[in-house]
């Protein structure tokens, strides 16, 4: 009977111990090249397998891509938009669109752990939504769409036992998904608490990383959405053969307009009739927004993270703040005062550590066909963007200098009132 079973059985076993054997080793980057044309789908395909990978980017950064951090921004793509205008116009840099909706600053960091080398010493752009900033910070089933196993193990083998990993480690066990893998909940548990793992804990990582970053190379180019590229290549067709700002100024007057013909917010028709128009019916967003702030949330420490994982990698950023529709702002009594306030503590906790490259755009909100809805660029507002991206991207740049603060993870910081920045500097010099 142990012969008939071992017949039977022992073929299964020894196939499931070289499988596990082949994830398992080193990897080797037998199968790693990724074609041209993969990599200009990957780059603005906003798949989440590709967000929460490694291979795609990384390849596609080696290859002069440009890592463009953010959120549900990147998906709204009208000839202006910075990936329409990079390959129209032959640009010396492409973007690799990192983020879709849901997607804030904690996503953000933990998807840098695995790209660390292609940021190094090298230029990044990351666009900064005020609606991130809310009293809860980000949602736990949207961080948990796009968690990776992946990245946190990537990031668990070189942690560094200080305030950062701390503060990250205690934040992602504030997440559900955290338990997904009971051995890599147990090492976030020590860091947390700033004690080494064990050895085994370090064995299980080392492995897990391995056979995640097999799998990734895998299949994470598989079935890659194909639809954006495609909106690309069309939009591109609808600008001039060569660049002119005014030419482009005006085609984004006349598309906007174009666009934005049946409702008085200026907001795109297609976005206005999806849902929108049903419910500004109803009256019930008539200033729903009005107790709305953006200045207390837990997001400015998750934001932090990513400040402290650029300064440790010397990455020079472009920095974009996006307005909010000011049609749409005064019907919904979001406050312009707290949009300031808002504009002045995010502005102190980038320049105050050496981030002075931003570009504010939170005062154009009333620009005819600068958004494409309520709180999104479009048309103009890319004009506006392409006109520092373009150059910080192009141009050599000096390296900034960077002098980080941990006093930025803190809770008296995430909950700091604005008007109180003056006394809680000269407190915390």
């Amino acid at each position: 009977m142990a012969k008939r079973l071992l017949r039977i059985f022992g073929p299964l076993i020894l196939a499931a111990i070289l499988v596990f054997a082949v994830l398992a080793m080193p990897v080797t980057l037998g199968f790693s090249h990724v074609s041209a044309a993969r990599e200009r789908k990957a780059a603005v395909s906003l798949s989440p397998n590709v967000l929460r990978g490694k291979h795609m980017k990384e390849e596609a950064l080696k290859d002069g891509y440009v890592p463009f951090f953010g959120s549900s921004e990147w998906s709204r793509i009208d000839p202006m938009h910075p990936s329409v205008l990079a390959q129209k116009y032959r640009r010396s840099y492409r973007p690799f669109l990192l983020g879709a909706r849901g997607s804030q600053s904690l996503t953000q960091y933990f998807v840098m752990q695995n790209i660390q080398s292609e940021l190094r010493n090298k230029k990044a752009v990351f666009v900064i939504s005020p609606q991130w900033f809310v009293k809860d910070g980000t949602r736990k089933d949207a961080f948990g769409f796009y968690y990776s196993q992946l990245q946190t193990a990537e990031w668990l083998t070189h942690f560094r036992h200080d305030a950062i990993d701390q503060y990250a480690a205690k934040r992602l066990l504030q997440m559900p998904v955290a338990k997904s893998d009971h051995f890599i909940y147990a090492a976030l548990q020590r860091v947390a608490k700033g004690e080494k793992l064990t050895d085994f804990q370090r064995f299980y990582l080392q492995t897990r990383k391995n056979m995640l970053t097999q799998e990734d190379q895998f299949f994470s180019g598989i079935d890659l959405p194909s639809q954006n590229l495609n909106r690309v290549n069309q939009q591109a067709k609808q600008l001039p053969t060569h660049y002119s700002y005014s030419a482009l100024d005006a085609l984004g007057g006349r598309l906007g307009k174009a666009a934005t013909s049946d409702n008085r917010f200026h907001i795109s028709d297609k976005f206005y009739h999806q849902g929108l128009q049903k419910e500004l019916k109803t009256g019930k967003l008539k200033n729903f927004q009005k107790d709305l702030s953006y200045t207390k949330s837990p997001e400015f420490a998750d934001f932090q993270l990513c400040l402290d994982q650029f300064a440790r990698l010397n990455t020079n950023v472009l920095f974009i703040i996006p307005p909010i529709n000011g049609k749409w702002q005064k019907y919904t009594g979001l406050s312009a005062t707290m949009l300031k306030q808002f504009d002045r503590k995010i502005h102190y906790q980038l320049q105050s550590q050496g981030f002075n490259n931003i570009v504010d755009l939170s005062n154009k909100g009333n620009v005819p066909y600068f958004m494409t809805d309520t709180i999104h660029l479009g048309w103009r507002g890319w004009l506006a963007v392409d006109q520092r991206v373009n150059p910080f991207l192009s141009k050599h740049q000096k390296q900034p200098h960077y002098t980080i603060s941990d006093k930025f993870y803190s809770t008296k910081w995430q909950n700091l009132s604005p008007t109180d920045l003056t006394q809680y500097e000269a407190e915390t010099k």
